[in-house]
């Protein structure tokens, strides 16, 4: 097991989360919490605040680019082999719908061989309170394994 999976299980999602945060202030953006983790799989909620809406009054790319990165991110960190190092490569995304609620960010890389090198694509959905998918990304994890 990741030493990332082993905090999480010791540590609860609301410590985890923010020791991720620390690690990664930009995240603390967003007030993230951690709510599954395990390889191949991430979600983390992020409530609605004014402090991340847009001039729409509603949750602004950023945030939800923010969110994206947090579960692909760590969910890759727990599903790869130990030692091996990860880098993100690159992020496309789409806005589905205007996000006026709290957000539920899910990465999903079940499908993935997380025993080889190369590029990964990592797919990402937000999904509002309604249940209404507001944000699409895919983001390309590079895996470097180490001997």
């Amino acid at each position: 097991m990741s030493q990332a999976l082993e905090i999480f299980k010791s540590s609860g999602p609301e410590q985890f989360s923010k020791m991720v945060c620390q690690m990664a202030p930009y995240f603390s953006t967003i007030h993230p919490t951690l709510t599954e983790l395990c390889p191949g799989y991430a979600s983390a909620s992020v409530p609605f605040r004014l402090e991340i809406t847009n001039h729409l009054g509603t949750i602004h790319a950023i945030a939800l680019c923010n969110a994206a990165e947090l579960v692909a991110g760590t969910m890759t960190d727990v599903s790869i082999p130990a030692g091996a190092r990860w880098i993100p490569k690159g992020m496309t995304v789409e806005y589905l719908a205007k996000a006026k609620t709290d957000v539920t960010a899910v990465a999903d890389g079940s499908n993935l061989d997380w025993s080889t090198a190369g590029d990964k694509i990592v797919a990402v959905d937000v999904i509002d309170v309604d249940g209404v998918k507001v944000f699409t990304a895919r983001i390309t994890m590079n895996v470097k394994l180490t001997a």
